[in-house]
This record gives structure tokens, sequence and C-alpha cells, in this order.
């Protein structure tokens, strides 16, 4: 069994392929954290040191013991008025306004199967792929009950965290703060590696040492931003990609969250990941509950590439749905950057004509078929298909694209609203806005409420009556700005937040249940909205709005840490590029968007004939990489903000085959050879270079590496295909 409990000590130990954790209900029932980490055995309460540490204080019910202090103890789900002083993962307020909550341990169940959550979306697995470990806590005073849900995935090196607070209680509660996961550290130096950045240039990435003091990262925005991602990792200072210990948290919720990190006063680091906590006053009548959103742990003893493969498989294989979480994805042109809103059935159809030529197999009209909607200050709310403009019906359109042999999708923005929409004019109570004041936008445009019910509900209905009506295989989910205005008519105002997100996880989970055979892609500005919890809906995420090849590198190079490349969707775009002017050659843009779920967006019919045949032996090249990018294991061979060059690589499960890609970065005079060290491979194997038919050792190839050619011209592209003889 992957959870053991040693009735004795009151010991709870949590073992996977590769790794332990460990914790302990103590004498006084708080439950206190041992060990996370590489795998060990044996009983480790040992690690505990009791001393009188001045100004730590001490609880009751340690009567004269000065010795025991919360504010010193490793704990599992640390709370606010029981004498810890550092951050904590609980904060209630009581019905006499007091904040305090002390859970202490009850009870505990241990079963066969992964945990759900109800209206949330979790890690799942087969009943003997996982076990489910739920540890009931519960304050003596005000009867409010924190049940801990541990879900292990033993042969996946995956643990996963949730909490569920009831108020078992007679008076009204308040929620404050509400983390999902925390760990202690009793000893050793950090580094916590964060992803950061903003619209257009999403997940770089940051790496700092923990000190002495509380960082945080987190999103007030109501999703998980642009400008923070909820994935962390905490690494040993000598942490490598190939070598060193490291434990990395994924937190699957798509709205604001908040993450700390904190080295005390005696060394020990206590990192916690949740719910954003501005905002939040979440009130809970007797016997209401609280889901905290799961926390995806896992842990490495062989570096953080390993640590990013682990988190890749299990998005990959228990998180990520449907029949195309495996299978190959149609190859899509986007009619984005193409023909912006200026789209009607004639444009759209000489695009599949065109796309159809160059063995392209989807179409996606992206903006601009539905309501009043020339341009971004109109429209959104209106799902309905503007004949007039398009020239004829939805249904009349695919029909025309699918007969040649043209798949066809669209895009639409559900949680918005424009002023200028039906709409809007008919439901303004609709829109999160705060009374007596005018509204705060973004792009010209409001959110809606979708905490409520009847909202979801009619443009559900709307954009079911366009899909219902037209053979539509793929929906691009697009979100266009950050909740500025929490409040509602119908929801209590701190609740808005997080129940504005469990409505559009209801609304998503509808959408795939009456079409389970639909490719949905989400999008958020691009990358302000790539997190996990998304992935449970949608099997990609459009990466960023920023398609420059060289941008997209770093943005890709950031996301591979926590999330799998089959999620990433990256297009092929027209030069000079919209975002940045940069101009690059059309074989490294296909090398840079490859590695993904790929596709095109530009006008096809200004390309050269050259440049046409090239895009046909992409296709058929990348049709043929597609299995190994989607299901492979991939591996980070530079760092493409310090080195001369990106590089990467991707190994298939039985390391058989490998595909290296390189893009050059830099270009000098009088160039250096640079070596490029490959990783993964079997060492006494043999690999053979497709393209050559040169072989070479694996040991060779990962300790002695090959050198990159030398070539004058400005961000060159190479790939490299290895297959073991």
């Amino acid at each position: 069994m992957s959870i053991q409990y040693q009735v004795e000590n009151r010991l709870f130990t949590l073992n996977t392929a590769h790794t332990t954790y460990q914790m302990k209900a103590d004498r006084l029932g708080v439950l206190l954290h041992l060990y996370y980490g590489p795998k060990v055995s044996g009983n480790l309460d040992y690690l505990l040191t009791y001393a009188d540490r001045g100004f730590s204080v001490n609880p009751a019910d340690a009567e004269n013991d000065r010795t025991y202090s919360l504010d010193t103890l490793p704990q599992e789900y640390p709370s606010l008025g029981t004498g810890d002083f550092r951050a904590t993962g609980l904060i209630l307020r009581n019905p006499d306004g007091s904040e305090c909550c002390d859970p202490r341990y009850v009870s505990h169940e241990i079963r066969k199967g992964k945990y759900a959550l109800e209206g949330l979306p979790a890690v799942f697995a087969d009943a003997d792929q996982a076990e489910t470990l739920e540890i009931l806590l519960e304050d003596a005073v005000s009867h409010v009950q924190v049940r801990l849900l541990y879900g292990v995935l033993e042969a996946s090196d995956i643990i996963t965290r949730s909490v569920r607070i009831t108020n078992a209680g007679e008076g009204r509660i308040c929620v404050e703060k509400a983390a999902s996961a925390c760990l202690d550290f009793l000893s050793g130096d950090y580094d916590l590696i964060s992803l950061y950045g903003r619209h257009t240039m999403e997940r770089n990435v940051q790496r700092v040492p923990v000190n002495h003091g509380n960082f945080t990262i987190g999103s007030r925005r109501g999703t998980s931003s642009h400008q923070y991602n909820p994935a962390v990792i905490l690494a040993s200072r000598d942490a490598t990609e190939d070598a060193g210990v490291c434990c990395g948290m994924v937190f699957v919720y798509s709205g604001g969250f908040l993450c700390e990190s904190e080295k005390d006063q005696f060394g020990m680091t206590r990192l916690l990941m949740g719910l954003q906590s501005e905002g939040l006053h979440y009130p809970l009548s007797p016997g209401q509950s609280l889901t905290v959103p799961e926390t995806i742990l896992s842990c490495s003893g062989q570096g953080l590439g390993q640590l990013s493969r682990q988190f890749h498989a299990c998005i990959r294989d228990h998180l990520c749905r449907g029949e195309y979480s495996h299978t190959f994805r149609p190859v899509l042109v986007n009619s984005w950057e193409a023909q912006y809103f200026d789209v009607n059935a004639e444009s759209i159809c000489r695009l599949a004509e065109q796309a159809a030529q160059l063995g392209i197999d989807m179409v996606v009209m992206d903006d601009g078929w539905f309501g009043k909607r020339d341009d971004d200050n109109s429209g959104l709310g209106d799902w309905v298909v503007n004949e007039q403009k398009l020239g004829c019906s939805l249904d009349e359109l695919t029909r025309r694209v699918n007969a040649l042999g043209v798949r066809f999708g669209l895009g639409v923005e559900p949680e918005m609203v424009s002023e200028d929409s039906d709409l809007f004019r008919a439901h303004p109570d609709w829109a999160l806005r705060i009374p007596g004041r005018r509204p705060v936008r973004g792009r010209n445009q409001l959110v809606l409420d979708f905490s409520r019910a009847e909202v979801r509900d009619h443009v559900f209905q709307q954009i079911c009556s366009v899909l219902d009506r037209a053979h539509v295989e793929y929906l691009k989910w697009d979100m266009n700005r950050s909740l500025a205005e929490l409040y509602s008519a119908e929801t209590v105002c701190g609740k808005v937040a997080y129940d504005y997100v469990l409505g559009v996880y209801d609304f998503l989970e509808k959408l795939i249940q009456r079409y389970p055979n639909l490719l949905l892609e989400g999008c958020s500005g691009g990358g302000g909205r790539f997190d996990a919890g998304m992935l449970y809906y949608s099997p990609q995420i459009w990466c960023s709005d920023n398609t420059d090849a060289i941008d997209r590198l770093r943005i890709q190079y950031g996301t591979s840490f926590f999330y799998p490349m089959s999620t990433l969707a990256a297009h092929v775009t027209a030069v000079p590029n919209h975002q940045t002017g940069r101009s690059t050659r059309l074989h490294t843009r296909f090398v840079a968007a490859m590695s993904g779920a790929f596709g095109y967006e530009l006008d096809l019919g200004k390309l050269t004939p050259g440049e046409k045949e090239e895009i046909r032996q992409q296709i058929r090249q990348y049709r043929d990489y597609a299995p190994l990018v989607q299901n492979g294991s991939y591996y980070r061979l530079t760092d493409p903000f310090r080195d001369v060059c990106a590089a990467w690589q991707i190994n298939s499960r039985d390391t058989s085959r490998a595909l290296v890609s390189v893009v050059m970065l830099e270009i000098h005079g009088n160039m250096p050879a640079a070596y490029l060290r490959l990783r993964g491979l079997e060492p006494e194997a043999v690999y053979e270079d497709a393209a050559t038919g040169r072989r070479y050792s694996g040991s060779a190839l990962m300790e002695a590496g090959l050198p990159l050619p030398l070539e004058m011209g400005e961000y060159l592209a190479y790939q490299m295909e290895l297959n073991r003889i």
C-alpha cells in the first residue's frame, strides 16, 4: 500500500515510487509535518526538536511545557490564532468576530482510488492507480471541521492535496484565507523557482533564494494571470536540470491564487499554495462547506528535468480528458492574424481552399462572425451568427468548407459582454459592476457575472444554438480582461471571485458533456489563464498572443517546467511578426511551433510557391512527429535566457527515437563552436541520424555532445531525428 498508518505513533507515511511524505498527529492532536523528499524508510519523528524559545508562545494544553510551541514546529495545516506567527494556511472569522481556528486530529480514512472534488477540476486515476487519505481535524470550540485530502499516485510520483472546510457549529463563520497545501522543511537552503511575465511575454523563469522573510507571488485579477503562474518549485541551491532535490506545486485552479515562501527565525522553510486571500470573505452558514482547489505535489532527487517530466505525465495522463488528450490533433489555420474582424463566407472559403491545397486539416473563424462585431467595441454577448455579414448561414458555410475536405472551428468569448450589445441593453445587471460607480473597462468590455446560474445558462443556450446548427469541430474559448469589480447583485461579494471560477467550470463541463467530440482550446489574451484547472476541460491552451518565434522559445521554455508540450497551442505566423516586427525564416518559425499543438495563422494567399511547398513538407513532417511531441519525454538542453541557442529534445518513452531541435539566438564574428549535450538516451545503445545515416553511441551524445553548425545567418534552426538501432 502507498499509504501506511502506524497506530502507536499516529504516524502517516505516503510512499510513491521514489518519494516519501510523512506526518504525525502528536500527543495534543496537532498534525505535524515531518518530511517530503526522496524515498526513505522508518519513523522520522526523531527530527522534531523542542526548546524554550523566547516569544514563541505555548498552547494551553501544553500546560507548563514551554518547549512546545506551534511557532517552532513543522505543521501540516497551520492556522491563525494558535500561536504560529508565520504564514498560515487558514484564517477563519468566527461569529463573535474573532479570527481563530485550532483544528486537531479526530480521525482518518484510507481508501482505494483517487478522491474527486465536486464542481472543481482534479487529478483522476483508476482505482488500482491511486489511494486516498482523508484526515478529519476539528476545532473544539467552534466545531469547524477541516478535512485534509491526499491522493497518492504511487507509480507517477505524484501526491495531491485539497482541503474541505465545513461549518459544523451553530453560527455563521467566514473563510478569509485558505490554502490547499503547506510544506515545512526543517532545514536546508533553497531557491524558489516561479514564472512571471506580462501579456505577450508570459512565463519567464525567476529563481531567487528563499531568505528570511515572506516572499509571495499570486494573482488578484480573478484569473491565474499573465503576470504569475500558479506553479512553483522549491529547489536545493545546487539543483540543476540533472541533479539535486526539488519539490514542486501546481495549483489546479483558474482564478486568483496566493503562493508564499518563508524561511523562519530558526531556518525552517515553509511553502504554501492556495486561494488568493485579498477579497476572500467566504461565509459558511451551519452545514455549509468550502472546498479549496487541489494542489499537485511532486518531488525529484534527480533535478529539475525529472520533476518537469513527472508533472508532464501527470497532467497529460491524469488531468487532460477526452479523445484529444493523447491522439493527433488537427493542423489548423486560424483566421485572426490573416483577416482579424474582416471575415465573411468568401474569405473563409478561400482560406479553406488554400488550406486544403497545403494539407492543413482545419480552418478556424476566430472573431467577427457574431452580432455587431466589426471591431472590439461591440457585439460580445450576442452569440448569434451575423448572416448578413457572412453572406450565408453558418451551416451553409461549414458545409462549403467541409466539401473542400477541411474541418471547421470557431472562436468565442463567452464570459464577456460589450455595452454596445443586445444582451447588455436587456440585462445591464448581469455584468460585474459596483452600483453608483462608472464601470472599469478592459478592451472596452465588461465581465458577465458567471457566479449566477441564469447568466451562464443564457449564454450557454446561445452558444449551443450555434453549435447545434452547424458542423463545428473545434472551439477556441477566449477571455480578454481581468476581473476588477468583484460585486454581484445576487452573490455575497466575498464569494464572487471563487464562485465566478466555479461558474466557468460548470459551463465548460456542460459544454464538453454535450459535445464530447469537440476540441476545446483555452485562451485568455493568449497565456493569461494557462493553468492546470483549464487543462481539465481543454487539452490545449493558446500559449501566448505573442507569435514571434524567438519570443515564443522563451515562453515555451518557462511553460515546460510544469506543463507538457501537448498542451501548448503554437502557430506559424507571418513576418514581419505582428507583435514584434521581427522577421525569421519559415523553417525557424516551424521548429519553434511544432513542439506543441501545431497550426498556422497567416494569409495563405500571400505565400510564394516555394513557401507553399515548404509548408506541405512541414505538415508531413509534423504528422510524423506528432505522437512523439504529444506523448514523449521532454528535455531542456539549454536556457534560452542565457545561452547562444534554444535547444530541446523529445524522446519516445522507450528511448528508441529522439527529436532534437535547435534555434540559434546569437551570431557573432568568428563564432566559437557550441556543443550540445543530449539527455535521456540509453548510454550503451547506438543511435542513427535519420538524415545523414551517421551513427553515435548514446553515451557520446550525452557526455561529449554534438557540435552545432558554424553557419552564417540570423536565427537559424536545426532538427535531428535519432533512431536507436
